[in-house]
């Protein structure tokens, strides 16, 4: 019997559902014109609500206790660190084919239905009537544009497939079924695709092709797309399409979206503004359209500044740029600025985690740092009780990069392996790897007779890092390791790395520490050059081999293959002993050393702002930070009702 999966519009939390139920109780007659669009609407500059949402629109029933039906209206705040965080936008807005619920389960968003046959066949139905936000039809036309115009059409050098598109390197067989659905199928099951569309960063892989035709040689005349190149100052038509084409980047006022709020502030600015879509697909059972609030604006300023904006009112909802460390300050403030300050569970295999960079360029640190003795010498050197006390009050939990007790897959034995803080034993390692001779201040010689001095770079948006080092300086000085700390610009730090002139680096741990057997387990395998502690091994894997270098190390080499392995599996017993096998390698030779997990992530949140969440998970990926819950959801209430 062939495993044949259809995914329906399903719980997507206790208290907040989306359902092909509701969706058959909202009816055109009882649909609500939203306030600020009703002059558009009666102007004929906008169509009435009824023929702007799709014939099913995706449903929001509250549990009417926590969760409540909301009112349209007002503007919400934020504060970001960096010009190019207008991305955050499609991150918070999480309008996704196939998306997260708050219990990490699939469940279709911007799709009616999704079909999975064997894992992989995947066919998808589209929402009859669903729209761009400049009121162009949503069809199976914008998913094969982009699969043959841009994915897959040689011409188009800057577009490729991304990775988790292909297996094996193999294409998926595309087909357009009809004007509403379409199916990808690949010879072999693709577990990787479905959660990749659910992504925090999305895969995309449909663009607007009513738009995006406006700048392809094959559709547009080549005299004005010339024009166009020159005054955008590309090289080509090609560098056009591309630049003007990327959603994630949301950079492009003029790029059809199908997020919640859409940008209308053309880039470089300190201050954005992101108005409602009035396309967007999802209403409330009351048949209010979503999103509740009318614009978002979002201000860059210093990350060094936000702690400080934010302890002042100036934000409504505020995670990015807070630490555990300013909840105190941020606490004292709330009476006076109309503010609550909570705290939301992190799942990150380790809040903070010590990545050494096993393809460093310096031969002599290379040999040292793929020593798996190293590695665990170094955990053993790092008082973890004392990090938690001193920076985190003891509220986290002392343990390495890796599953947390939440998830099915978590064994203590992985959690507590090398975390123990043992000087003694830690300096018996490094004894036994010929470090024995040292400088007259204590500190070890390298084979090369250079003292044992690591540098460990960290990104300048982070707080924490400088008080975490200081403390690992102090321990790791009594096993003959002189550390030096170097702050970098984010994009700075990961050029280095890539390029192998870090040695090592200080960063968050495996972004999903509550995974089931059916989410991936390729954090813990060199599959990416975003992994810092063997980034030229997953280049050389995301390059399929062009950049990058390929994997040399047995065990490695095993994850990688493991990995391969549950990509194949055929049953739930099969992908979990998988995962814990690599759970296993992973923690045994202590790839990265985690430092400390579970740490509270700090929000604010505007008094009279509703519906998010007093307890949740603050999550990358899954869970897109507030994605998962839904902002197009949280709604203001008058000062009046305010409680």
């Amino acid at each position: 019997m062939t495993d044949h999966k259809i995914f329906v519009l399903a719980s997507l939390a206790a208290s907040l559902l989306y359902g092909a139920d509701a969706a058959a109780q909202v009816q055109p007659s009882n649909l609500i014109e939203t306030p600020s669009l009703r002059k558009a609407v009666a102007a004929g500059k906008l169509p009435p609500v009824h023929q702007r949402l799709p014939q099913e629109p995706d449903v929001a029933v509250f549990d009417g206790k926590k969760l409540k039906n909301g009112r349209h209206g007002g503007s919400l705040t934020l504060l970001m660190g960096r010009k190019k965080d207008i991305r955050q936008m499609v991150v918070y807005g999480y309008a996704r084919l196939v998306g997260y619920d708050t219990n990490f389960n699939l469940v279709p968003d911007i799709l009616r239905k999704v079909e999975e046959k064997e894992g992989r066949i995947f066919t998808f139905h589209l929402r009859k009537g669903h729209r761009w936000s400049d009121g162009q039809p949503f069809t199976t036309e914008d998913f094969r544009y982009y699969f043959e115009e841009s994915a897959t059409n040689k011409a188009v050098k800057n577009m490729s497939l991304p990775v988790d598109m292909l297996v094996d390197g193999k294409l998926p067989i595309f087909e357009v079924i009809d004007k509403y659905t379409v199916r990808y199928t690949w010879h072999k099951p693709n577990p990787f695709f479905l959660p990749r569309l659910a992504g925090a960063r999305p895969m995309y892989i449909y663009q607007p092709a009513h738009y995006m035709k406006n700048f392809n040689a094959k559709y547009t005349d080549m005299a004005k797309l010339k024009a166009l190149v020159k005054k955008r100052k590309q090289r080509n038509w090609v560098a056009l399409h591309y630049v003007l084409g990327q959603q994630y980047k949301n950079n492009n006022p003029k790029l059809p979206s199908l997020q919640p709020w859409i940008l209308k502030t053309k880039p470089p600015s300190k201050k954005f503004r992101f108005a409602r879509n009035p396309y967007f697909h999802r209403v409330d059972a009351n048949g209010r359209q979503l999103p509740y609030i009318d614009e978002v604006k979002l201000n860059i300023t210093s990350s060094k500044l936000i702690p400080i904006k934010s302890g002042s009112g100036e934000t409504d909802l505020q995670s990015r740029g807070l630490n555990f460390n300013n909840y105190t300050v941020l606490k004292q403030s709330e009476k006076q600025f109309d503010y609550m300050t909570r705290l939301w569970r992190t799942a990150k295999g380790s809040r903070w985690a010590l990545f050494p960079n096993l393809n460093v360029n310096n031969p002599v640190q290379r040999r040292l740092f793929r020593d798996a003795r190293f590695r665990r010498a170094l955990s053993m050197g790092i008082d973890r009780h004392e990090i938690n006390q001193v920076i985190y009050y003891g509220l986290a939990r002392e343990t390495g990069n890796t599953v947390l007790p939440e998830s099915p897959l978590y064994d203590a034995k992985f959690a507590k392996r090398w975390t123990e803080f043992n000087v003694e034993r830690a300096n018996r390692l490094l004894d036994e790897l010929g470090l024995v001779k040292r400088t007259s201040q204590g500190t070890r010689l390298m084979a090369d007779g250079k003292p044992l001095e690591l540098t460990v770079v960290f990104s300048t948006e982070e707080s924490e890092p400088p008080d975490l080092l200081e403390l690992i300086r102090d321990s790791w000085r009594r096993i003959g390791i002189k550390v030096f700390s170097k702050p970098l610009n984010r994009e700075v730090m990961r050029t280095r790395i890539f390029s192998g002139f870090v040695q090592m680096a200080l960063w968050f741990g495996l972004e999903n520490g509550v995974p089931s057997d059916s989410f991936t387990p390729k954090e813990l395998a060199p599959t990416s050059q975003q992994q810092l502690q063997w980034p030229k091994w997953g280049q050389w894997h995301e390059t399929r081999g062009k950049a990058g270098e390929p994997i040399d190390m047995k065990l490695p080499k095993e994850l990688f293959r493991l990995n391969d392995d549950w990509r194949n599996a055929r049953s739930p017993e099969e992908r979990k002993r998988i995962w814990r096998r690599m759970l296993d390698i992973y923690s045994d030779q202590a790839y990265s050393i985690g430092l400390i997990a579970s740490v509270p992530q700090v929000i604010v949140v505007r008094k009279s702002l509703r519906n998010v969440p007093e307890k949740a998970i603050y999550n990358w990926d899954p869970g897109a930070h507030f994605g998962v819950y839904r902002p197009d959801t949280f709604w203001i209430e008058p000062k009046k009702n305010q409680s």
